[in-house]
């Protein structure tokens, strides 16, 4: 085996032979470390909100059924990854062993998030997630995870409690995102996020702001979050729209706008998304809901010249940027801080 297909994690790849961690089945969770790895002894997952919503509905809300749930697929994957959605989340822990070799500099003793999914982490629960009642997307548990070479893990704020970090940390790809197409934009944009009042929402909110964008419209699904984003101050306007009916998501965002960023947690909203768009304009797609084929079609059976990114999750600087705007900005805590509370 190649020194890059050890550094991705190939050697871990139970079946089907040949794919990377992410496409594989079933993952190899021993313990013992390959020179370049590193453990993590689990105290915490994040379960992506798509996932998590997808489960709950799966269960009728059943907490007992979902915790059973999560509990069979990490036992029979070796990972978090959702069968139906694709998804898993992300979780934190502290450094347990250090290989010789590993590049990412992490020291025994630190507590750390992964900044990678969790669909790709080897990850071995030992507790039966008893401490979990199945009705949050943030997991107590103990076990261990390991990263590989090509891993990404950042070591937790001191300032900051864990529960918080770890909700930022899991959506830090979303803003960091954001950022860059205002940015780059080369003048000030008028921007859309569906899904405003979530995490990644409110943080995109803010990211464009920062990154100098022009008119922010929010668009949530109930009059109780519209309240709340109105409230938080993140949006010059605040529509409510269900993101999955695109007519009336064109409807409420009136004049499409430069940059729509998807935030919302069910599919269904890449019609509606696309129609909210200028010609010439970008869609941001940061909901793992979202069906690309879906959007690539509806796409072009609209006519509709945007161009469409997918949100990957990682962009250079992107924890520090989540961490930051929370830290800087009262509109992000009022959001964020009731549903880690909740959580």
């Amino acid at each position: 085996m190649t020194e890059r297909q050890r550094a991705l994690g190939v050697h871990r790849v139970l079946e089907p032979a040949g794919v990377l961690p992410q496409a594989a089945w079933r993952l190899d969770t021993s313990p013992d470390l390959h020179p370049d790895e590193v453990r993590i002894s689990v105290q915490r997952l994040n379960l992506d909100a798509a996932s998590f919503r997808q489960l709950s509905e799966e269960h009728g809300g059943d907490g007992d059924a979902v915790r059973a749930a999560v509990a069979g697929i990490v036992a029979t994957r070796g990972k978090m990854h959702n069968p139906v959605t694709g998804s898993g989340g992300m979780l934190i822990g502290v450094v347990d062993a250090v290989g010789d070799d590993s590049p990412l500099g992490l020291e025994v003793g630190q507590p750390v998030a992964t900044l990678v999914s969790l669909t790709l982490t080897p990850l071995e629960l030992t507790d039966g997630l008893a401490r979990w009642d199945g009705r949050s997307e943030q997991v107590p548990t103990a076990g261990h995870a390991v990263l590989f070479a090509r891993s990404l893990a950042a070591v937790l704020p001191e300032d900051l409690p864990q529960e918080t970090a770890l909700a930022l940390l899991d959506v830090c790809g979303a803003p960091a995102a954001t950022e860059r197409v205002v940015a780059s934009s080369g003048r000030r944009p008028s921007v859309a996020v569906l899904g405003a009042a979530g995490k990644s929402g409110c943080l995109s909110l803010a990211a464009a702001r920062d990154a100098r964008a022009g008119h922010l419209m929010g668009v949530v699904r109930t009059e109780q979050e519209a309240a709340a984003l109105r409230a938080a101050g993140l949006a010059d306007d605040v529509v409510v729209a269900d993101a999955t009916d695109p007519l009336a998501v064109a409807e409420a965002v009136g004049r499409p706008v430069d940059v729509t960023v998807v935030c919302v947690d069910a599919a269904g909203a890449e019609h509606g998304a696309v129609l909210a768009t200028a010609d010439g304009g970008t869609v941001v797609f940061f909901s793992m809901a979202t069906s690309f084929s879906a959007a690539a079609l509806g796409a072009e059976g609209m006519a509709a010249d945007v161009t469409m990114l997918i949100g990957n999750g990682y962009t250079p600087g992107h924890a520090a940027l989540a961490l930051d705007l929370y830290r800087t900005t009262p509109g992000v805590r009022a959001l964020i801080d009731p549903r880690v509370h909740r959580s």
